[in-house]
């Protein structure tokens, strides 16, 4: 459903080339929820922005339901939902009106957008406030319109950036059980986030990005078995340890220097 091959994004500054993204490969299933986790600045937000289509890489590609992104870039824009805790609200708007908007921004017959928004907001329980200007509402039920959004086009692939930041113990229940449920209708999701306890509640497979490389991939299971470390937190702090080491033996008189890694917005990293 998603495959991400070699994908490679370098920014150019005054300093030199940065290297955000690199040679980046990884599938998800359908059914399959894949984190791909990383602090702040591993290239998480860029990945997802060269798979979107809104982000031209340097090299490599995505296909999406077996649509490149390269080749069709509006025909993987159908198939895919975005969700991200920066993404806000139209305040003049109602939900109904907000939700109605972005179905025909897809071209959903009015029929069945209407039938899709009804359901969307039994399953996200806010059926109460449709008629609500969305000014007038919470964090969290602007959270839960916003997730409303992001499957009002029922895409197969489904894409979360940093979903629960900012957000209460409830709130972010409410992320959790949106995420199960995405993995019951059989979409392919990839939640990108830095809070590593709470993927191992949320993902099937992980993925453990450092200055835009990918350092290991797999199950937990798998990562523990072949990291010796019991939790995520102590199988990246390897990571980074590892990775500084690396860093510091290029750095090595002698050694030749490799292009700068960077963050996703081109800053250069120590």
């Amino acid at each position: 459903m998603i495959t991400v091959q070699n994908l490679t994004k370098r920014f150019s500054n005054s300093g030199g080339d940065t290297l955000a993204v690199d040679n980046l490969s990884f599938e998800v299933k359908p059914g399959e929820v894949y984190g791909l986790l990383g602090p702040n600045g591993a290239g998480k937000t860029t990945t997802l922005r060269m798979i979107l289509g809104l982000l031209k890489p340097t090299s490599g590609d995505a296909l999406i339901d077996g649509f490149r992104v390269s080749q069709n870039p509006d025909e993987v824009k159908r198939r895919i939902g975005y969700a991200s805790a920066s993404v806000g609200v139209y305040p003049w708007l109602s939900p109904k009106e907000m939700l109605s908007f972005a179905a025909d921004l897809y071209d959903i017959e009015p029929s069945v957008a209407a039938n899709q928004i009804r359901e969307l907001a039994r399953l996200l329980d806010f059926r109460t406030i449709m008629g609500q200007r969305c000014a007038t509402l919470s964090t969290g039920q602007k959270q839960r319109v916003n997730l409303a959004r992001a499957l009002v086009h029922d895409p197969p692939v489904m894409l979360m950036d940093e979903p629960t930041r900012g957000l209460d113990v409830v709130g972010s229940k409410v992320i959790f059980d949106y995420i199960a449920y995405l993995r019951s209708v059989n979409k392919a999701v990839i939640v990108c986030t830095h809070r590593l306890d709470e993927a191992e509640r949320l993902c099937d497979r992980f993925g453990l990005l450092h200055r835009g490389v990918l350092r290991e991939t797999g199950t937990l299971d798998e990562l523990r078995q072949k990291s010796g470390r019991d939790n995520l937190t102590d199988m990246f702090l390897d990571v980074l340890e590892k990775a500084n080491e690396e860093v510091l033996q290029q750095r090595r008189p002698g050694s030749e220097m490799p292009v700068k890694l960077g963050s996703m917005d081109g800053s250069s990293q120590p």
